[in-house]
């Protein structure tokens, strides 16, 4: 049964097709996932009954959202490295190439999005050293079934640069006036919006899946 009183990481972990809800009215449910449903609308200034029916709504289409808090330790960090970090290597590098295009090309524009490839340059460099850690280090940990103390330092300190990733996100979006086009964009510029908005939701999506599912079971006494 959804409560107001659970976290926004355990309804995301519980009922997946709670993240559409989260994404659509901005609610933080990776870095911020420890909060409640009730504190987090506060903060947001959103109706907690408003939201709570949109989430149980979701609940019952049952389109067969992927369970992945049912994934076992091993498999769940396969799958983070084969999906998330996969695409994170494959997508930021073009977005960083589009963003200085749109820069240099529409140089001359207000509305240009000066500095933002600075910024995902930035990113891209943070989550190759962050990437690199969990996959040498706490994710050979956690398949060889270590845990409880043996990963609380090391898995603490992924959930700190998780935080530093998102205030990455939050100036991406200072930077596109929230990733919304101008009437006078090219293609490419728009294109380079729709692929930072699918970056957003796919990083936070695999934060919540470390901080929420993983990391959390992970750091269980043993």
């Amino acid at each position: 049964m959804l409560k107001m009183t659970t976290s926004l990481g355990e309804l995301a972990a519980a009922t997946p097709s709670a993240t559409r809800v989260f994404m659509r009215h901005r609610l933080d449910f990776c870095c911020g996932g420890r909060r409640s449903l009730a504190e987090a609308c506060e903060r947001a200034g959103l109706n907690p009954a408003e939201i709570l029916a949109e989430l149980e709504q979701e609940a019952k289409r049952g389109d067969g959202a992927p369970r992945y808090e049912l994934l076992a330790q091993g498999e769940l960090a396969d799958h983070i490295e084969t999906h998330y970090h996969a695409a994170l290597r494959r997508d930021l590098p073009m977005l960083i190439e589009a963003a200085r295009k749109v820069e240099r090309v529409h140089a001359a524009k207000p509305t240009v999005p000066a500095g933002l490839a600075a910024v995902l340059d930035e990113l891209l460099a943070e989550m190759e050293n962050h990437m690199g850690k969990e996959e040498k280090v706490l994710f050979p940990m956690i398949r060889r079934g270590q845990g409880g103390e043996a990963v609380y330092m090391p898995v603490r300190m992924m959930e700190r640069e998780h935080d530093g990733h998102a205030e990455q996100l939050i100036k991406i979006r200072e930077l596109t006036g929230d990733l919304r086009a101008p009437a006078e964009a090219c293609a490419t510029w728009r294109a380079l919006y729709h692929g930072l908005a699918t970056l957003e939701a796919e990083l936070m999506q695999h934060i919540h899946l470390e901080n929420n599912v993983l990391f959390a079971r992970a750091v269980q006494p043993r």
